[in-house]
């Protein structure tokens, strides 16, 4: 695996770690702060890596995603990926991302219902209609990727 991307950033947690944290916020206000402290876990973004091809179209705000590929000991090949924004409640919202799907198999990414397992979050009734468009964007971008992974 490129070693410049882990299939998980040291500092955040597995998704499902997030999930029961998640769980255990009273109110939204707080699941923000968690939130953008999600997002902050994700280390820097080299500058190098913010260009056009790895921007994502279709959000508000700037988003990058950069994407590495390796294989396990079978052949199959895996997604890594980290990412960026300008905002800080989106950029949460790659951390989520990025601890759920990063370090799986490209063909389970490529079919995975993302959005149904971010549900018990509750976001859905508490990210404005553009940060929504925004991560349904993003997810699609991880999906356009590892299908491009499955086919090499």
């Amino acid at each position: 695996m490129d070693a410049t991307i882990a299939a998980r950033p040291a500092g955040l947690p597995a998704f499902d770690t997030i999930v029961e944290d998640f769980a255990y916020l009273d109110d939204w206000e707080e699941r923000y702060r968690f939130l953008i402290e999600l997002g902050r876990a994700l280390g820097e973004f080299p500058e190098a890596e913010r260009i056009a091809a790895n921007k994502v179209q279709g959000c508000a705000s700037q988003v990058w995603f950069a994407f590495r590929q390796s294989r396990d000991s079978h052949g199959v090949p895996l997604m890594s990926f980290r990412g960026d924004s300008d905002a800080l409640i989106v950029r949460g919202l790659i951390a989520l991302l990025v601890s759920l799907l990063s370090g799986r198999p490209a063909r389970e990414v490529a079919t995975f219902d993302t959005l149904g397992a971010l549900r018990p979050l509750g976001l859905e009734e508490h990210l404005t209609p553009q940060r929504s468009n925004g991560l349904a964007s993003m997810v699609k971008r991880l999906k356009s990727e590892a299908v491009k992974a499955t086919a090499t």
